[in-house]
This record gives C-alpha cells, structure tokens and sequence, in this order.
C-alpha cells in the first residue's frame, strides 16, 4: 500500500492511501491523486509499483518533481521517509510495515531552496502555459509588479526605502513579522529594517542558514515548518518566539546580493506556499535595484561632501603656505608643495625676522586630511616662538613638548629648522629625524646635514643638538620631503638620496625654480609618470656670486 501525508500550499494537511500499483498526481481530476494548485501540471507526476518496490517518476511537468529537494531527471525509487515536492505541495511517504507512522519530530526536508534567478525567469507566457487561467495569473503578478515598482520610485532616504519595501511585502504577502537584513563590506549581515503585526513576534529573525543560503548564495527559501527542520532549531530567535513557517528572498540586482528579506508565520495561523516565495523573489528583485539606486546616490552625496570638505581644507593649507618667499639681496629662493591626496601633510616657510631669516620644512605621519590637520597645528605651534626670535633648537624643542601632550603616539613630524644670517651666509640648524638637507657646494661636492635628534612629538622631552654650515657664493641648500626620495619605477626601486646628489650636482647652476621643475621631470621619467605616492615638498635657497654694491 503507499501511504501519503500531503501538505497543500494553503496548509492543509491530509492522508492519502492506495492499494492501486499506479498513481498519477496532478491538479487534473483525472489524477488518482488530485491537488488543487494551479501550478501543478495537469498530470504531474506518478508513483508505481514494480518488483515490489515503489518508484516515482515525473511526467514532463511544468515545474518539475523534486524527490528529497533534488530535481528528479529519471525514475527513482522511493522509501519511507521520502520527500516528494510537485510545486507547492509536499508528498511525505510512508510505505506502511516498513517504517510506521510519519511524526512531527522526523526530519521531513521541510524547507525548500530554489535558485531567485529561475524563480524570476520563470514567470513568461511561454513558462506558465497559454491557459486563461495562467495567463490572467501572470498579468495579475506583472500588475503587481509594476504597482510596487512605481511605489518605490519616488524619491526617498534608505531608511524609508526599507520600511516601503516591508510594507508593500506586508500588503501582498500575508505574514505576522519580517526583516531586512543588509550585507556589509565584510560579508556580515545587518537588519536593517524590521516590521511586526502584533506584540508576541520576535523582532529578530534571525537564522544563519537563511543567511547563507539566500543572502550569500542568491536562494529563494520556503520553510514550511522550522520546528521539523533540524537546521532551524539553533535560530533561539525564531523557534522561542513560536515561528513555523517561513520565506524569504534574497535582494538581488545585476552587480549581486545586497541582502534578504524574511517574513514569518506560525503554523497554526497561515503556511506560506511556493507562490509566496515565488512572488516574494519579484518583489525583492525590484525592491533591489532601488536599494543600489539609493545606496548609489548617497555614495555619490557622501563623496561631494568629502570633495567639499578636501577643496576646503586644502584652501586652508594653501593659505598656511606662504604666497610668495621674501627677497633677500644676493640669494634666490623658491619653494613648492605637491600634495598626493589633495591635502598634503608637508609644510614649509622661510620668515624675515630682525637679523636672521627662519627656514622651516616639515612632513607629519600620515596622509590626507588628517595630517594637514597635524600641520597647521605644528604651524601654529611654531609660529609664536619663530618671531619671538627664537633658535632652532628652542622652536623645535617647544613645539616637540605641546605635540606629544596633544597627540597619540602614532603622530608626529619630521622637521627640519635653520636661521640664515644673509649678510654672512650663515646657517644654524637643527634636524628633527627629517630627510638630510643638501648643502651643494660651487665645486660640486654635495653635504648631507643629518639629524640632530628624534621627530618632533615622538618623545615627551626631547632634547636637540644644533648644527651650522655656511652657504659660500654660488652654493645652494636644498631642503625636501621624503616624497622626492621614496618615488619609485615600476621595478618598485626608489630615487633614493645618491640619485638626487647627482641631480644636484649636474643642475647645481640652474636658478632654484629652473632646478625645481627639473627635478619634476627628471622624476616624472624615473616613475614613468605614474601619480605620486606622497607629498613632495621642495625648498631651494641659492647664494648668488656677488651681492649688490655696499654690501660685504
């Protein structure tokens, strides 16, 4: 005899048995066993007895046969405990002697996963037949369709976008509760928006395997009775709040997953059906493109905020930035910043104080925003002392101390500080665990002024020696960031200091501007062009041969 349990896709439930060794199912009423589902093909599927075992055997149907949640492609045969799936109704066999009743408590295979993408091909002329009855089907779903996608096209933030998309869900698909949940950039989810029709549902439906499965692998999900499925029965959320049935989709446009929606139902109240989850799988589709468009054009805002706020913090610096470098009779001077990421993290300045000039260049950690904003506080920090006629030694010793209090650890500045008594060429300096100024020599030789202590704000009292040159007529100083040396060639090899002496050396004559828009090209070829990787700061002060009459 074959023993059935059918679960019809209204939530029924009923016994059939057959003594007949043959029984076709389909909604045909010619079919021993007759279902009403208008999905169902007309002849569906048969059961057989042969040898004296049972075999199933699909009968060119439709939507196919699914004998344990595989797509059945030849006869098979059956046993106690078999699944058979003919579009919403669920066949549980029970060959009666061999394995006794079918309980609740046996893992019937009681959720059904199936590809979005075929569920949403699916719905044509050509799939769902030329019947009246198929056909005004499909021009209700198509109706439908068109009604939620105009709802959804006005424009609107992502958080009503959302709490739209649950209650047009809501309006179409009877359920208790449902969630949003949003995938994030490292491949978690989010609930996003959720929704409940009465006061006992959990607010949180949450079940890693519907995650994974629709969220991750693009399937539409039809449990329909969590409580039998072994799968579910770790998701707390959902098995303490009485939750049974189940469906979701996943929220899927052209470029992905961005997430799923679930409802929920008890059992003893409404079980969902394949049409649920087929028309659930077309909401959520249309529902997605408009999360993108939203989440597109918040992307789009949130990057002309940024681009506003860089062009501003970037006229900012620029005015920190000296306009123009004085003149002092017998030298040439010149000075330019190129920043890598709009704002640059680099500063310099040369002030007239009453006997000397201050030279100040300085490179703070990091890039971008954050460390111009470093910059202006070392700036500010410096400017004080700079004309109260203080050393270098002193300014960087002041400023080292106010940075370390007010700054984490991982910030701080290189920085290298230096008077130029113009009269007789004199320079006293500190170096600050910056780049080694040049000192070019007329004859060619090149001088690297090393450090005279640590980085500025590295240490809570830090202590820094001075050192002093003299700029002899036709020498130059060349002071740089780390952006000259660091640029490297495709091979990943750096300019590097020796390559920059000899530049120095073969260009030492130029005028300092000539010299600066010589080293751009000459890095430019060396990257082969390619955008800089960091700030590049450069100051060039040159000693000419003789100064004007009436001076020494």
């Amino acid at each position: 005899m074959l023993h059935l349990r059918v679960e019809t896709p209204d939530g029924e439930t009923r016994e059939y048995r057959s003594e007949e060794e043959e029984v076709k199912v389909g909604r045909s009423s010619s079919a021993e066993l007759s279902l009403s589902d208008r999905f169902l093909s007309r002849l569906h599927a048969r059961f057989f007895l042969r040898d004296d075992d049972w075999w199933l055997e699909d009968l060119g149907s439709r939507n196919g046969t699914h004998l344990n949640g595989t797509r059945l492609e030849e006869t098979a045969k059956v046993k106690s405990g078999d699944t058979v799936r003919v579009s919403g109704c669920v066949l549980h066999v029970d060959l009666l002697g061999e394995t006794g009743p079918v309980t609740d408590s046996t893992d019937l295979g009681a959720t059904i996963f199936r590809a979005a993408s075929d569920l949403l091909q699916g719905h044509t002329v050509d799939s769902v037949g030329d019947s009246p009855e198929a056909i005004r089907g499909l021009a209700d779903r198509l109706r439908l369709l068109n009604e939620v996608h105009h709802a959804l096209s006005r424009p609107i933030s992502l958080d009503e976008l959302l709490d739209l998309i649950l209650a047009r869900a809501f309006e179409h698909v009877e359920c208790e509760e449902g969630a949003l949940f949003l995938r994030q950039d490292d491949g978690s989810y989010k609930r996003a928006a959720s929704r409940i029709t009465n006061t006992e549902g959990s607010d949180y439906l949450y079940s890693e395997t519907l995650l994974r499965e629709v969220g991750d692998k693009g399937l539409a999900a039809l449990v329909l009775d969590a409580g039998t499925d072994e799968r579910f029965r770790d998701a707390q959320s959902i098995m303490s709040s009485g939750v049974r049935s189940l469906v979701a989709a996943p929220l899927m446009d052209p470029e992905g997953s961005l997430g799923l929606i679930v409802l929920s139902s008890r059992l003893h109240k409404r079980q969902f059906t394949e049409d649920d989850m087929s028309l659930l799988t077309s909401l959520a589709s249309v529902a997605a493109l408009r999360i993108r468009n939203v989440a597109l054009a918040v992307e789009a805002a949130e990057r002309q905020r940024l681009q506003e706020e860089l062009d501003l913090a970037r006229r900012i610096q620029v005015a920190l930035l000296p306009a123009s470098l004085p003149e002092i009779e017998g030298y040439q001077l010149y000075g330019r910043n190129l920043p890598s990421r709009g704002v640059s993290g680099d500063f310099y300045e040369i002030v007239e104080r009453d006997d000397d000039y201050f030279l100040l260049i300085v490179d703070v950690s990091g890039k971008g925003i954050a460390a111009s904003l470093l910059t202006a506080s070392f700036e500010a920090l410096a400017a004080g002392p700079i004309e109260e006629g203080r050393s270098p030694k002193q300014v960087t010793e002041g400023v080292s101390k106010h940075l370390f209090a007010r700054t984490p650890p991982a910030k701080y500045a290189t920085a290298w500080l230096g008077t130029l008594d113009p009269d007789t060429g004199r320079v006293r300096y500190t170096n600050a665990g910056h780049n080694p100024a040049l000192h070019v020599r007329a004859s060619g030789a090149a001088d690297p002024l090393g450090p005279t202590g640590v980085p500025v704000g590295l240490m809570q009292d830090s202590e820094y020696e001075e050192a002093e040159l003299t700029l002899e007529p036709e020498d130059f100083l060349l002071l740089y960031t780390d952006g000259i040396t660091e640029s490297e060639n495709l091979g990943g090899e750096e300019f590097g200091l020796e390559r920059l002496i000899e530049f120095c050396q073969a260009h030492r004559q130029h005028a300092p501007k000539e010299f600066v828009e010589g080293l751009d090209t000459r890095l430019d070829e060396f990257t082969n062009g390619q955008p800089a990787a960091d700030d590049r700061t450069v100051v060039v002060v040159r000693r000419l041969a003789s100064r004007a009459p009436g001076h020494p």
